[in-house]
C-alpha cells in the first residue's frame, strides 16, 4: 500500500533517472510542462516588449528609468538570497547610489561617473560606522555585500545606458538582447532534448555541454541574422568571433549566478517572472555580455 501511494504521489512530477535525464510519468506531467513553457514564452515576450520599446522612444529617460528599476529589483533579489543580508539602511543606500548612476547618465554628466562609482564604496563604508557593534554579523561583511550588489548589477546596466548614447546605440542594444536571449533559449532546449554530458555538475547540475554548444550556435546565428537584417555591420568572421565571445561570457555569467544561488541554497533568485524564476535569473548572462558590447562600441 505504501508503495502504491508513493507511486501515485510521484505521478505528474519530473523525476530524474540515473543518467540525469527527466522522465515524465504521466499526462499530468506533460500538461504541467506545456503550461511551464507557455508561461516561459509569455513572460519572455512581455519582458522583451518592456525592454525593447524604450529603445525606440525619442527620449533617453524611459530606458534609464527601466534600467534603474531592473537594477534595484535584481539587487533586492541578491539581498533576499543572502543568509545574512546587510541592514536595511545599507540596502537602501545601495539602491540609491545605483539609481544615481542612471540619473547622472540621463543628465549627460558622464564626466561625473567616476565620482558616482567611488561613492559605491565610500558611502557604505561610512554607513557601516553607525552599525559597528550593533549588526548581528560582521559589519565588514555587510559593507562588502552592499558594495557587491551594485557592482554586479548596476555597473553593467549603466554601460548599457552609455551604449545607447552612441550612433545606432538602440540597435546595438537590441542586437545584444537578440544574441544573448537566443543563446539562453537554445541552451535550454538543446540541453533539454539532447543533453547527456554535464557541464559543471557541482555548480549547476542541469547544464550540459550539448546545451552550451547549442546555445553558442544560436547566439552566433541569431546575431549574424540581426546584423544582416539591420545592416549594422557586414556579416563575416569578425562579428562571428564577437558573437562567440558574447556566448562564452554570457554562459559564464549564468554559471556565476548559479554558483551564487547554490552557495546560499536557492534554486531561483526569485519568483517575479513566471516560468523563469527571478529577474536576476533572466539577465545573469546579459550582465556579463554587456561589457563586451561596450568595449566594441567605445573602441
Amino acid at each position: 500500500m505504501a508503495r502504491f501511494l508513493q507511486r501515485r504521489i510521484s505521478e505528474g512530477h519530473c523525476r530524474i533517472s540515473a543518467t540525469g535525464k527527466e522522465i515524465r510519468s504521466s499526462g499530468i506531467a506533460v500538461e504541467q510542462g506545456a503550461t511551464m513553457h507557455f508561461k516561459r514564452w509569455l513572460t519572455g515576450i512581455i519582458l522583451g516588449v518592456v525592454l525593447v520599446v524604450p529603445l525606440f522612444v525619442n527620449a533617453k529617460w524611459p530606458l534609464h528609468i527601466i534600467l534603474a528599476l531592473v537594477s534595484i529589483m535584481a539587487m533586492r533579489e541578491i539581498f533576499d538570497m543572502l543568509e545574512n543580508a546587510p541592514p536595511l539602511a545599507l540596502r537602501l543606500a545601495s539602491y540609491l547610489i545605483s539609481a544615481s548612476l542612471f540619473v547622472v547618465i540621463s543628465l549627460g554628466r558622464v564626466q561625473d561617473l567616476p565620482l558616482v562609482v567611488a561613492s559605491w564604496t565610500l558611502l557604505p563604508m561610512i554607513g557601516g560606522l553607525f552599525y559597528y557593534g550593533q549588526a548581528k554579523e560582521s559589519i565588514t561583511d555587510s559593507v562588502v555585500k552592499t558594495i557587491f550588489a551594485p557592482c554586479y548589477v548596476a555597473l553593467p546596466l549603466g554601460m548599457l545606458a552609455l551604449v545607447y548614447r552612441y550612433p545606432k546605440g538602440n540597435l546595438w542594444i537590441l542586437f545584444l538582447f537578440v544574441a544573448v536571449f537566443a543563446g539562453d533559449t537554445g541552451a535550454f532546449y538543446f540541453g533539454r532534448f539532447l543533453g547527456e554530458h554535464k557541464l559543471v555538475p557541482s555548480i549547476s547540475p542541469g547544464k550540459t555541454w550539448e546545451g552550451a554548444i547549442g546555445g553558442g550556435l544560436c547566439t552566433i546565428l541569431a546575431g549574424l541574422w540581426f546584423l544582416h537584417l539591420t545592416g549594422l555591420q557586414e556579416v563575416g568572421i569578425r562579428p562571428a568571433i564577437l558573437l562567440l565571445a558574447i556566448s562564452i561570457v554570457a554562459q559564464l555569467g549564468d554559471l556565476a549566478e548559479s554558483l551564487l544561488k547554490r552557495t546560499h541554497g536557492k534554486k531561483d533568485s526569485g519568483s517575479v517572472l513566471p516560468g523563469h524564476g527571478g529577474l536576476l535569473d533572466r539577465i545573469d548572462g546579459l550582465l556579463f555580455a554587456i561589457p563586451v558590447l561596450y568595449y566594441l562600441i567605445s573602441h
